[in-house]
């Protein structure tokens, strides 16, 4: 898992339970970690008690995981967040949920994460009638997402939406029969459903 990379594509199961949370949601990293709800390796029980910064580490993973990200783009959005005013933290997390992928994840029209990326990798949706393939794209207020005018897509994603039995995220408006959503707002740190304790992944970030 070098820094070139986008993000993980090894055992997700394997990392939830390192990390001792479910960064990865697809169904079957999920069942696997509660199947085995201890950290992967041999002997488990026998490991010593984490120091601060083994713990402000693992906190910094998770957030980098949960949202997809290797670590120059965290270190690159961490610097944005320093350059914002108000919390550094709160900023961070601010800025991650803008991420392109993740806010298709909250509209409802993909399952996971991994799979909103993957959607926009290939092309699959249009930011304001223009196509786009950077799932970390930043998306702003008023903008407005559609996927993209394929007889196929629309099949795809009209089944995922009609599937989909999480609540939409209170900033976006979805318009689920023209298979689009618009930002009503920038979301915040409350907006954030990662269990992270920020104030650690900042004090990492700024060793």
């Amino acid at each position: 898992m070098g820094n070139r990379m986008a993000h993980y594509i090894g055992p997700k199961a394997r990392i939830n339970r390192r990390l001792g949370v479910d960064v990865y949601d697809s169904s079957g990293a999920s069942r696997a970690a509660r199947l085995r709800p201890f950290k992967p390796g041999m002997h488990p029980w026998r490991r010593r008690k984490l120091t601060p910064y083994g713990q402000a580490l693992i906190e910094k993973q998770a957030l980098r995981h949960y949202y997809g990200m290797n670590e120059r783009q965290l270190r690159r959005f961490f610097n944005k967040a320093k350059g914002m005013p108000g919390n550094n933290g709160a900023n961070l997390l601010a800025l991650c949920e803008r991420r392109l992928d993740n806010i298709i994840w909250r509209a409802g029209f993909c399952n996971t994460r991994s799979q909103a990326r993957q959607a926009v990798a290939h092309g699959h949706f249009l930011i304001n009638g223009k196509r786009c393939k950077a799932p970390s794209a930043m998306l702003r207020a008023e903008d407005e997402v559609v996927v993209r005018d394929r007889e196929n897509l629309k099949k795809i994603y009209a089944e995922r939406i009609e599937a989909n039995d999480r609540a939409v995220a209170d900033f976006l408006a979805v318009q689920t029969d023209e298979l689009k959503f618009k930002v009503l707002r920038l979301p915040d740190r409350e907006d954030s459903t990662l269990p992270v304790d920020i104030n650690q992944v900042v004090e990492f970030l700024t060793r």
